[in-house]
């Protein structure tokens, strides 16, 4: 149950990141750092950045984001799977 709330907290975080990087976007404001939105999606909130690039329409110019954010969200599709078909997390 810690595991679900985890990813859903980080993803919401996710989206919410890809939300307000848009508005400053189009207002010329101070930026969220690519790299932010990258660690974001690292630490488990890929589905929220992936899910806010397209309803954002926001990043999906920038190749990095287009291809990292889905192979990094098969990644952590793989260490779900993992969990919960041998019961332990790997790493």
């Amino acid at each position: 149950m810690i595991f679900e709330c985890y990813y859903f907290i980080m993803s919401v975080i996710g989206f919410a990141l890809m939300g307000i990087d848009k508005k400053k976007a189009v207002r010329h404001a101070w930026r969220i750092p690519e790299k932010t939105l990258f660690l974001i999606a690292l630490l488990g909130g890929c589905l929220g950045v992936w899910a806010g690039m397209y309803v954002f329409r926001h990043k999906t110019r920038h190749l990095s984001f287009v291809i990292g954010v889905p192979v990094i969200l098969l990644i952590h599709a793989g260490i779900i799977w993992f969990h919960y078909n041998c019961g332990v997390m790997p790493l």
